[in-house]
């Protein structure tokens, strides 16, 4: 049975740790913060329990 030699490894490797970056830099810059008002609205209303 052959056997993969170790360069196809390291380029396997690299490829997985390069993807990793790009996918952690997409998701990075593509989270878009609440507004200050909205918030202050979400905080207010979310731990309004009615036991």
């Amino acid at each position: 049975m052959p056997q993969m030699m170790p360069l196809s490894w390291l380029i396997l490797y690299l490829f997985f740790i390069i993807m990793l970056f790009i996918f952690s830099f997409i998701n990075y810059y593509t989270y878009l913060p609440l507004p200050s008002n909205m918030k202050k609205y979400l905080s207010t209303n979310f731990m309004n329990w009615k036991w």
